[in-house]
């Protein structure tokens, strides 16, 4: 069955197309979804976007975009060369009020849990889920840590954290960590993203 789905031109125009709310960050946490792509929200296309950029960079090669989701979820990851299809689901973790205390290790893994439980295997079997840390740089987390404490069975395909590290030379540095410790340790990649609306990658 095929459907009708929303996306854009290439990723050089889709970042080309966040960079504002990229660099006034409160619409990445409170803004409204955008009907003209399938009701994505900005951090949701801005998280789909840096995953696509870390996985072709692993593939050498640009086949990966994503889409809107007519199914509902927050987008879908699509393999131009071999026609496959990721679903994802979004979740945030929020800044918190200033001066507030934040054990961010555990509100990632409560925002796991919130997603887990919404559906059970049913909700969350063949999706990939995304979450978006919108709380700046200033707070360390360890990756390892947290995937050994991942709730068991996952139902989810893979979990990815996405968040903003800092501005270095004027370019926006995010972190992207696949949280799976197949090869013993989760990976991380750095994505910055320049003035000429391309990004380098880098594994950490």
């Amino acid at each position: 069955m095929r459907y009708k789905v929303a996306r854009f031109k290439s990723l050089e125009v889709c970042l080309k197309e966040l960079e504002p709310f990229i660099r006034h960050g409160q619409h990445l946490e409170t803004g409204k979804p955008f009907k003209q792509i399938g009701g994505l929200r900005s951090r949701e296309m801005l998280a789909n976007w840096l995953l696509c950029i870390v996985l072709n960079w692993e593939a050498h090669s640009p086949r990966l975009s994503f889409t809107s989701d007519p199914q509902g979820g927050d987008g879908i990851i699509y393999d131009g060369e071999t026609a496959s299809a990721w679903p994802t689901e979004h979740v945030l973790v929020p800044r918190t009020r200033a001066g507030a205390p934040q054990d961010l290790e555990q509100q990632i893994l409560n925002a796991i849990a919130r997603k887990r439980s919404k559906g059970g295997a049913a909700y969350a079997s063949g999706k990939q889920l995304v979450v978006f840390l919108n709380v700046g740089g200033e707070r360390p987390w360890v990756p390892n840590r947290i995937a050994r404490q991942l709730p068991q069975p996952l139902h989810f395909s893979d979990i990815w954290v996405v968040g903003l590290q800092g501005v270095e030379a004027g370019e926006y540095v995010y972190n992207v960590t696949r949280l799976n410790l197949v090869e013993g340790n989760a990976p991380i990649w750095r994505v910055l993203t320049g003035r000429s609306y391309l990004a380098t990658v880098t594994g950490v």
